[in-house]
């Protein structure tokens, strides 16, 4: 599924396994060695079911409009709530089950201070907490899931592998990384399979369209990020696969893409998910650049939630620190352009990068199968840049024949091409060049004239001359149009 088919199929919903009928479960492994492996899954049923299950939740996010006709329409915001839930949302039973589990987790931090010793990277003390989450897992999800997810029939008995081990899987990867001490987007997509294996298990009940969703993302969703924050925080874990300051934001990405649907145009549920505008009254992109006016949004907004915690562990200028959001800010065409663009961007810079899905595991609900409808991803330049298996293998081609008896010496054969992946000898992110980029201008960059008001092509700031724009890849109708100089 690419992104560019969000809107047209809005009623796709993750599938529901059937109660009824036993389950081939499977202990998830990892499948993804190297780039290649990344292209495959971009066309298997994993990718196709986490697509599905991101767009649902997304669509769940986006207002509505209470009324069939517009002009008598009201409009209902689906706001950050207590954990009690709010006006508008009422947390189901297993959502609130969900909720007390993570605060368990989160109170076995007092269990695993961290360690007041010198130390360059992560605190070695979260490695113990991670210790105690895995010796409880079992008794937590017992506790806590419903059992008619948890004890799904299995096909081939009590030997074999069950829902538990799925699920257990997934959440136990959502955490960070015990012997790297870091945190990244790749676990924050492991809870959100986690979460998709509960849907197929039929945990959450039936309910009118997106209501369920809506539960998932502020009553399940938010709090996981909370606790990660937390975290974050406690143990001062890194980025992992970080592209540091040129990346969206050091570990999450999906509360910028459920934010922005947040604060997108009001929509009846017959009609499309929004590609641009901003419900009345929304607040404008640009002030996430302002820690005043982002202070008192992220309370409400999940993407605002998101920007006051950079706010909270980084200092100096937005635009120095978080350029690409900073970019971001300045789209005229509202929460529904970005979110459109977060979508795509989700799905090229998490998805499609081998260093962020190289340790999602694959079982029977997240399938390493191929997708009979996929159409295979475009080659592009991160493509044929992604890691091989075995980057000092000789390429293929005529062989020089072997003398019989002769001995050669080990250099004597032409040396190999220089494999894909490959820089110096060493193997090198895709983003990286040997040219260090130039830093972001102070100023907001100026975007294509087709993307600004006039008073902005003839008064805004731009960057100076010889100074390149900091721009997310889908910030201008035309990405190949040079800024002005």
């Amino acid at each position: 599924m690419s992104t560019s088919d969000s809107s047209e199929n809005f009623e796709k919903k993750l599938e529901v396994l059937d109660p009824s009928q036993t389950h081939e479960f499977v202990a998830p492994a990892k499948r993804i060695h190297d780039g290649p492996d990344v292209t495959f899954f971009l066309t298997s049923l994993a990718y196709r079911d986490i697509m599905t299950f991101l767009l649902q939740l997304n669509r769940a996010m986006v207002p509505r409009k209470t009324e069939e006709h517009e002009e008598n329409s009201k409009i209902l915001v689906w706001e950050l709530t207590p954990r009690t839930g709010g006006d508008f949302v009422h947390f189901s039973a297993v959502v609130k089950s969900l909720q007390r589990l993570l605060e368990k987790l989160e109170s076995l931090i007092d269990d695993a201070p961290p360690d007041t010793g010198p130390r360059r990277f992560g605190n070695v003390s979260f490695r113990k907490w991670h210790r105690l989450v895995e010796d409880c897992i079992d008794a937590l999800l017992e506790e806590h899931i419903p059992e008619r997810a948890l004890h799904f029939p299995t096909l081939n008995g009590q030997d074999q592998a069950s829902a538990r081990d799925e699920l257990k899987a997934y959440l136990l990867g959502s955490f960070g990384s015990p012997p790297r001490l870091d945190y990244g987007t790749g676990h924050e997509l492991s809870f959100l399979a986690f979460l998709g294996c509960l849907w197929k298990l039929g945990a959450f009940p039936l309910a009118d369209p997106g209501v369920e969703e809506r539960n998932i993302v502020l009553g399940v969703f938010e709090p996981y990020l909370e606790l990660i924050r937390h975290l974050i925080q406690i143990y001062t874990l890194e980025p992992a696969g970080s592209h540091g300051v040129w990346g969206l934001d050091d570990n999450s990405f999906l509360p910028y893409v459920f934010g922005s649907a947040q604060l997108a145009p009001a929509i009846s549920e017959r009609e499309q998910t929004p590609i641009e505008g901003s419900m009345p009254n929304a607040p404008d992109p640009a002030s996430v650049a302002k820690s005043n006016l982002v202070e008192k949004e992220r309370k409400r907004y999940m993407y605002f939630s998101a920007i006051g915690f950079i706010y909270d562990v980084k200092r100096g200028p937005f635009w120095e620190h978080s350029p690409v959001l900073y970019d971001i800010s300045g789209i005229k065409q509202g929460w529904g352009k970005i979110n459109k663009g977060m979508i795509k961007m989700y799905n090229a810079e998490t998805l499609g990068k081998f260093p962020v899905v190289q340790h999602f595991p694959f079982g029977s609900m997240f399938k390493w199968e191929k997708d009979p409808h996929a159409v295979p991803p475009p080659t592009t330049t991160h493509t044929t840049s992604q890691p091989l298996r075995n980057p000092l293998a000789p390429t293929t081609g005529p062989k020089t024949p072997k003398i019989p008896g002769a001995t050669a010496a080990p250099w004597a054969g032409a040396a190999p091409k220089t494999p894909i992946g490959m820089v110096e000898g060493v193997t090198k992110a895709p983003w990286a060049t040997g040219r260090q980029q130039p830093p972001p201008p102070p100023p907001r960059s100026r975007f294509h004239p087709s993307l600004s008001s006039q008073s902005e092509q003839e008064n805004g700031p731009g960057p100076k001359h010889g100074q390149l724009p900091t721009r997310a890849p889908w910030a201008s109708k035309n990405a190949e149009t040079k800024p002005e100089r």
